[in-house]
């Protein structure tokens, strides 16, 4: 039998990947009381109606009852259950729009401060999120990516790394994007804005892309790229990192940046890693 838990902060996407879940397949239980887990398994797995998938959503809406976890997972290793756990993560600033958005309390948050929430649940789930098998971040995911990523951990049988990789064009008039890990300037390129015929079209155009592409330092500029987020990705994968922003620059973020933007993502998803990408700043 298949046993997932599913779980993770609180405004990451449980509810949505759960609903996937449930679509390919498997028998879901949202917001199970950790101590029931073993009972719960048995059930299921005693069941005559064959169930062989189960996804089970546990998370600190248990209250105390979420520190039954570990006891609960020992018991199931026990019983001969093996299980896998997913996690579901974002960035503080994302859970704080989401929760604003939706006009919800954070289940933590006792004083209404959804920050304070945040930090407390982070604290709380440290170690499970150590302990899990695939963690998503879904800071910079839409629903259609969150369950493309499901379905590809469990109907394709890819082992998802546990990194996404967010690829963001911006302008540096506009201002540095605060959550980028590496940003490039490629304001060194020659600027298709001083092309009269060019000027009104962005990197997402195939007359400002091959003007960009077509210049001798810009294809030695994206190799030499390529090459180095290629040497860089096992080590961030190795320590931990869950996610990546590369952030890519010209003056104005729309006609430069955008096809570098474009054409590293390209290259990085062909390669099967966990990439989005965002263009800031054209519009």
């Amino acid at each position: 039998m298949e046993f997932i838990i599913v779980t993770g902060l609180s405004g990451a996407g449980k509810s949505q990947a759960i609903k996937v879940m449930e679509d390919i397949g498997f028998y879901c239980m949202d917001n199970l009381p950790p101590a029931l887990l073993p009972k719960f398994a048995d059930l299921c797995f005693q069941s005559k109606r064959t169930i062989d998938r189960v996804a089970v959503v546990v998370d600190i809406r248990g209250g105390k009852f979420f520190n039954d976890l570990f006891h609960s997972l020992e018991l199931l290793k026990k019983q001969g259950f093996k299980y896998r756990i997913i996690f579901l993560d974002a960035s503080d600033e994302v859970l704080i729009k989401r929760f604003k958005e939706t006009r919800r309390q954070h289940p933590l948050s006792k004083d209404g401060r959804i920050i304070d929430g945040i930090k407390e649940e982070r604290k709380a789930l440290k170690e499970v999120k150590e302990k899990s098998n695939h963690i998503i971040d879904t800071s910079k995911l839409t629903i259609g990516m969150l369950k493309e990523e499901i379905r590809k951990i469990f109907l394709e049988g890819k082992e998802a790394q546990n990194l996404t990789i967010s690829i963001l064009s911006f302008g540096f008039k506009h201002g540095l994007p605060l959550d980028a890990d590496l940003v490039f300037d490629v304001r060194f390129l020659p600027n298709p804005y001083y092309i009269e015929e060019l000027k009104e079209y962005t990197g997402n155009d195939k007359s400002v892309r091959d003007y960009v592409m077509n210049w001798e330092q810009t294809k030695i500029f994206v190799n030499k790229l390529i090459d180095l987020i290629d040497f860089l990705i096992p080590y961030y994968i190795k320590e931990g990192k869950t996610q990546l922003v590369i952030a890519i620059g010209c003056t104005g973020g729309r006609h430069r940046s955008v096809t570098i933007a474009n054409v590293l993502y390209e290259t990085l998803k062909d390669k099967e890693h966990r990439v989005v990408i965002s263009h800031r700043d054209c519009k």
